[in-house]
């Protein structure tokens, strides 16, 4: 029993929502710190504004995961998950550029990125179940491909509504610019309709025939654990939970003691909280409690070898690309244009190249989303997905000394060229070792890799560039590239099956 092969036209239907979702992403991505400047945030406080939306995923992902891999009802099994997440996203989006003062934008975005991993994490999972390995790699580049259409379109709206329909694009103190309202209430339509579509337009497998597949392919077989195996498991849930609260105390005492910058409490009094947990955890299952809070702490120890060592190229590969969110705005306006006055016309047509330069990283990644499947077959997606990167970095690199609007869209190339890899190697590598009936609680976890660093990075880079770079955004800029070329070399260390490999 093998699971059908779908036409090109099915796999278009079941990928559309994610052109919606990355409408919506990339409206955040690009005006959210744009949003915070304007309500009178400084430059050192942006990361740590940025901090709720990571730290939800965190929470979010996993557990959607978890209930989604158990969940069947008319609607389905993982579409459910789709539509609540597009209503909220799309209630968030219309808020976001109405906020009155920086702590409700700043919730807003917490609640806003909540809903868009509510609808956005089980679509990898959605390729999964619904298409064989075997075509799985065109499954993540069709998703790559409505990425990229979505970030442009949404990326450039603010652009798009100032100069092609003379909306104004700047406001007074404190106010958000009606060019940026507009293109968030456009993002939040389209986010609603895309996946609407895609809930619509396509079916999906019921467990009983999902767990068949399963027992017909002898490739991916769940283990059970032996007595001696869950004692070992245990105890060593303890020691981890325990490693974590000692290193995570003793850093936050550090930076209590030396009146470090407090952003840095974030990071590792998360750290004593995932130790605790850990701790918790290995109790519970000691006294043989089984349940949900349980399975979900215990099975981030028992990832498959390979998503383990594809959780460090998603690090810093997500480190350099959060870098770049949150600092471009910042380092295009003062760096390359050397103005930091948010009411000026020339800071706020900078602001409005940044959405520019967005458009080209994510056009770049939409055209080539295809192209890398044919590189990978004549190479490996491991040097595909490094070059990739290698490209990226550099093209990160770059902006420090560039002096052009042109120069900067030439740098967003490589970016976007790194982007599209990023959306879709890395699972094309990984899912042919996950198990169906986790398939949607992995990918959660796996995404624990684009979160963390998303965490490291709002709450070091504003450290580092304070302590270090004299308030120069810039440099943020140059350390995600150098992180996003090491996350290229990690690559060439995963053990992948080679037939999915080169995508047979």
């Amino acid at each position: 029993m093998q699971k059908r092969t779908l036409s090109f036209w099915e796999i278009w239907n079941m990928s559309f929502g994610f052109l919606g979702i990355q409408f919506g992403f990339a409206l955040q991505n690009a005006n959210t710190s744009r949003i915070f400047e304007t309500l009178g945030a400084n430059v050192d406080q942006i990361p740590i504004l940025w901090i709720a939306a990571p730290v939800t995923g965190l929470v979010v992902q996993p557990i959607i995961g978890y209930f989604s891999d158990r969940t069947w009802t008319r609607l389905g099994r993982r579409r459910p998950y789709f539509l609540v997440g597009a209503i909220l996203s799309s209630i968030a989006l219309f808020i976001m550029p109405n906020s009155p003062t920086l702590w409700i934008a700043a919730g807003t975005l917490w609640i806003m990125d909540a809903s868009i991993n509510i609808s956005m994490e089980p679509f990898r999972a959605f390729v999964g179940d619904n298409l064989p390995a075997r075509q799985r790699t065109l499954g993540f580049s069709m998703q790559s491909f409505f990425i990229g259409i979505g970030a442009v379109i949404g990326s450039l709206l603010p652009y798009m509504f100032s100069s092609w329909f003379g909306i104004s694009n700047t406001a007074a103190e404190g106010v958000i610019p009606d060019s940026v309202k507009w293109s968030f209430y456009v993002g939040g339509i389209v986010f609603f309709l895309a996946v609407l579509w895609t809930v619509i337009r396509s079916k999906e497998y019921s467990p009983e025939e999902l767990a068949a597949f399963e027992q017909a392919d002898k490739k991916i077989t769940p283990v059970k654990e032996t007595e001696e195996e869950r004692v070992r498991n245990i105890r060593n849930q303890l020691y981890y939970g325990i490693g974590m609260f000692v290193i995570g105390a003793g850093v936050s005492w550090y930076v209590y003691a030396n009146s470090l910058t407090k952003e840095l409490y974030i990071l590792f009094v998360g750290l004593i909280v995932a130790g605790l947990l850990f701790m918790v955890t290995s109790v519970l299952r000691k006294q043989k409690v089984k349940n949900g809070f349980t399975t979900i702490i215990t099975d981030m120890l028992n990832m498959p070898e390979t998503m383990k060592q594809l959780a460090w190229v998603q690090f810093f590969s997500w480190f350099a690309l959060f870098s770049m969110w949150i600092y471009t705005t910042a380092a295009v306006t003062g760096h390359v244009f050397g103005t930091s006055d948010p009411t000026s016309e020339l800071y706020n047509d900078a602001a409005d190249w940044v959405p520019v330069m967005f458009t080209v990283y994510n056009g770049v990644a939409a055209a080539v989303a295809f192209l890398l499947p044919v590189l990978a077959r004549r190479t490996s997606n491991k040097v595909t997905h490094l070059l990739a990167l290698c490209v990226g970095g550099i093209g990160l690199i770059s902006i420090y000394f560039l002096s052009s609007k042109a120069g900067l869209l030439l740098s967003m190339v490589g970016v976007g060229v790194a982007w599209a890899s990023i959306l879709s190697l890395p699972y094309a590598m990984l899912s042919g070792s996950l198990p169906s009936a986790k398939m949607g609680y992995y990918m959660g976890v796996f995404n624990f890799f684009i979160v963390i660093p998303q965490i490291v990075a709002a709450t070091i880079l504003g450290y580092l560039i304070k302590e270090f770079f004299s308030n120069e955004p810039v440099y943020a800029l140059i350390i995600g590239g150098f992180a996003m070329i090491l996350s290229g070399l990690l690559t060439l260390r995963v053990k992948t099956n080679r037939k999915l490999d080169i995508h047979e």
